[in-house]
């Protein structure tokens, strides 16, 4: 396939693809799928081999959000019937924080619902990233606090921080359906802040919202601008109570797909596997490892994940291994650049799902949505909520 042999070419060479390129991907056939795999995993290969970072996610502060993301089961006037929490305590994320650690992830990534931090929550969890970092030699830490204000990046970078998240979510032109509460002007801008003061960035997106092959595309391009060392590619919940309860827009194959075309438009960058694997990739999960090299282990923020055991058993199976605390993550020409811009010298570039937070204004109109059960394959009964680990008494899934 001529196609395929020149995105891999591309991709070896570091060279992004035509926007033609990349919608050609997203437009192959279920026939031409493990050829599709086959080739973005040449890309993978070369510059991560066969190593697949692990990454655990502590909810620092759960639902209670103001913005209206349509997505988020944390939104204001969300009828999902999540854990809601206030702050953790320092002692009580390290504490989860070990966890993850002790099933192998590298990364911890602290998200906290809101709008954004206030200079206290800086400071706290300035004081939670200290805790964790004493008590875990070698560990990552991500954060994922929502919008920043002018110097909350260098505070969490001087408190230790390794990287930052905040996630585009979807393409420019259809932001406004999603999210009216603030723009995606104020998402880049956040990126920009965090890179500017040393962190790894990390933003990535949500497929599966009703978007068009255009729109993905676009969102992975811009995101190849802005260039993140980490990209996490999310697969919607849809969660009841939230606007896009009713959204099952995809397949295993077309989960595959889009993994594929980030590879190919992000060749040298970390791509994560990140929230909704298990809901829409399924027993197919373990192909992705050939396109994503990085994955969360365990549950998610507000949703439960498969077992930290079978993604361990997952990777192993399917030939990976899992990549130690010494192992730089990124290639060494961008762990380099990374370096000389006075960031993360251990740096492996990754952090969280869906950016942090959001929820319901009056007056918005939610997305329009279909029936569920007239999307071949919907597993509606995958989505689960979280009961389990952090804001709760009972042990976490790591």
């Amino acid at each position: 396939m001529d196609l395929l042999t020149t995105l891999v070419d591309k991709g070896l060479r570091r060279e992004l693809p035509t926007r033609e390129e990349a919608l050609a991907v997203l437009a192959t056939s279920d026939d031409e799928l493990l050829d599709v795999v086959a080739a973005a995993g040449k890309v993978r290969r070369q510059w991560f081999g066969r190593r697949v970072k692990l990454n655990y996610l502590v909810n620092l502060k759960s639902g209670l959000c103001p913005e209206d993301c349509s997505y988020c089961s944390q939104r204001l006037g969300s009828k999902a019937e999540i854990l809601k929490y206030t702050w953790l305590k320092p002692d009580e994320a390290s504490k989860a924080a070990a966890a993850g650690v002790a099933g192998g992830a590298k990364r911890v990534c602290l998200v906290a619902s809101g709008r954004g931090p206030t200079d206290r929550d800086v400071d706290r969890v300035s004081q939670t990233i200290e805790a964790i970092k004493e008590q875990n030699e070698g560990v990552e830490v991500c954060a994922c606090l929502g919008l920043l204000s002018d110097g909350q990046a260098e505070r969490l970078r001087a408190a230790g921080a390794d990287a930052y998240n905040h996630n585009l979510n979807t393409s420019e032109g259809t932001y406004g359906e999603i999210t009216t509460t603030h723009t995606y002007a104020d998402r880049v801008e956040t990126v920009q802040q965090a890179q500017a003061a040393g962190l790894s960035a990390c933003s990535g997106l949500i497929a599966g919202m009703g978007e068009s092959d255009e729109d993905l595309v676009d969102v992975v391009f811009a995101l190849r601008d802005l260039d993140p060392d980490s990209v996490p590619v999310n697969f919607l919940i849809p969660f009841e109570g939230t606007p896009l309860a009713k959204e099952w827009n995809l397949t295993p194959q077309r989960a595959l797909r889009i993994l594929a075309m980030v590879r190919f438009v992000c060749p040298d960058v970390e791509v994560r596997l990140a929230g909704g694997r298990e809901v829409h990739l399924r027993t197919l999960q373990p192909l992705a490892l050939h396109l994503a090299n990085s994955i969360f282990l365990g549950d998610y923020l507000t949703s439960e994940g498969q077992e930290g055991r079978a993604d361990l058993e997952m990777i192993a199976d399917a030939g990976f291994e899992v990549e130690g605390t010494g192992t730089t993550t990124l290639p060494e020409h961008r762990a380099d650049a990374l370096a000389a811009a006075e960031g993360c010298g251990s740096h492996g570039g990754g952090c969280a799902p869906c950016g942090s937070s959001e929820p319901e204004v009056p007056g918005v109109e939610a997305p329009s949505v279909e029936s569920a059960a007239e999307v071949p394959g919907a597993r509606t009964d995958l989505v689960a909520v979280r009961r389990r680990g952090a804001g709760t008494d009972l042990a976490p899934n790591a």
